[in-house]
């Protein structure tokens, strides 16, 4: 949240714990949608439905499109079908879709209901898609033009339109079948002769996205072919829909929130307000799962403890092999899911990466395991055997985290597990056990 939202969000909680509705009313008034629906996540359960109640009736359908997911259904609940009908009218039908995804069947008939049978089918043809798909994205109110008629039908046909699509540069053209053969920019309508066949001016190496590919692959996309906006097209080949650049901001913002969060366990939907016990049920999980695999490192150690209760600097530095490694693979690990998500990391390459990989361990290791061994010599006094067992120990350790890195994501994947999410869990497991294990034992093996 910027400063200024900031700002309003302390002014807005002032003016309604002071009973200055009229005030609250124009800092909410002065507020966009997206600007309404961070205030509203920022506000605590109990203060929201005095909000909501200030918020301008046209603008209700935009801000509950705006809302995470969590809270959009909290509130949805709080208010009924028939409000929920009332403040969806008239709402674009990509923004809808958005909205009733997640909402109870009974709410999702009672929107459906409300709208005309062409609108109704549009609808469920986005819902008939994942939410994170093309064809979740897409707005299926799309132009579409015949290759074999001239540029002044479709001047006229514009015309006769009225409005245009939003971030719309083009008019998509098809076949008598509807199949998606290319697009006609706008700017070769109004620059060329009216006379033209749209079939000798229209850009036939445009290719379209098919509406089962990732929103993330879309994104990629867009960024990749510098897009504003793009065709969806189903398993066919018919032209069903349109993604724009407002769209893929949107994916791209959610995307970047999901690899923190999950990092952490948690997921960006959830509603950071959400009642304690809920709270504390979804961070159990996780907790749980940490503590399970902190229990593997720990039987680890317990089976050097004779080497430990020897020699009492194996357990002073002990935790710096595992820590050196967990920071090293973390880095390849991150490398590796920001890779995998933006299409850089493929089979064609994955061989060269894994090699450099290794060799960046490989070279830090020796670099840092010198350094840690002299260290270790000369600041605690031990002997060079010491020294010369955790700079071992390390340099191992090094490579092993830069492997595990690099492969734990790619074995994720293939099991259908969310890498941001699970990865670190599992990366801190393999350098823990691989650190602790390789240190203590070469210190029993040679130090006892």
């Amino acid at each position: 949240m910027d400063p200024a939202q900031n700002n309003a969000l302390g002014l807005l909680r002032e003016a309604i714990e002071e009973g200055h509705l009229d005030t609250a009313r124009d800092i909410v008034g002065a507020l966009n949608a997206a600007e309404t629906a961070l205030i509203f996540e920022s506000l605590p359960r109990a203060e929201r439905p005095a909000v909501w109640d200030l918020c301008d009736d046209t603008q209700a359908g935009d801000i509950l499109a705006e809302l995470n997911d969590e809270v959009r259904t909290w509130l949805a609940e709080d208010m009924g079908a028939d409000a929920i009908v009332a403040a969806t009218d008239g709402l674009e039908i990509d923004d809808l879709a958005d909205i009733v995804a997640d909402l109870p069947i009974d709410m999702l008939d009672r929107v459906k209901k409300s709208l005309s049978a062409e609108d109704r089918i549009r609808l469920e043809s986005i819902l008939s898609y994942p939410e994170d798909s093309a064809g979740g994205l897409m707005d299926p109110d799309t132009l579409s033009v015949r290759r074999d008629v001239t540029l002044e039908v479709v001047m006229r046909f514009l015309r006769r339109s009225g409005e245009l699509p939003d971030q719309t540069p083009a008019v998509f053209v098809v076949d008598r079948a509807d199949k998606y053969i290319g697009v006609l920019y706008f700017s070769r309508v109004v620059t060329h002769d009216p006379e033209c066949l749209v079939g000798d001016v229209m850009d036939d190496t445009f290719a379209a996205i098919n509406a089962n590919q990732t929103a993330v692959q879309v994104a990629t996309e867009f960024q990749n072919r510098d897009l504003v906006a793009a065709p969806v097209v189903d398993d066919e080949g018919h032209l069903i829909g349109q993604i724009t650049v407002d769209d893929v901001v949107d994916v791209i913002a959610e995307q970047a929130d999901h690899d923190i969060l999950s990092m952490a366990g948690l997921d960006e939907e959830d509603d950071m307000f959400a009642p304690v016990v809920t709270s504390a049920q979804r961070r159990a999980i996780w907790l749980g799962v940490n503590l399970a695999t902190a229990f593997l490192a720990s039987a680890v150690v317990a089976i050097f403890r004779p080497a430990l209760e020897q020699v009492v600097i194996l357990a002073i530095l002990m935790p710096v092999v595992a820590s050196m490694g967990g920071i090293a693979g973390s880095q390849t690990l991150t490398l590796m899911i920001r890779g995998l998500a933006l299409g850089r990391v493929q089979d064609s390459n994955a061989r060269m990466l894994l090699r450099k990989e290794i060799a960046v361990g490989l070279l830090n290791g020796l670099v840092w395991a010198l350094i840690v061994a002299a260290v270790t010599i000369i600041a605690f006094n031990s002997s060079w055997q010491v020294g010369a067992i955790i700079g071992v120990a390390l340099l191992i350790s090094l490579i092993a985290a830069a492997l595990a890195g690099f492969m734990i994501p790619l074995i994720l994947g293939r099991l259908k597990i969310d890498a941001a999410l699970a990865g670190t869990v599992v990366l801190t497991t393999i350098t823990d056990v691989i650190g602790f294990g390789t240190f203590l034992g070469l210190g029993t093996l040679f130090l006892l």
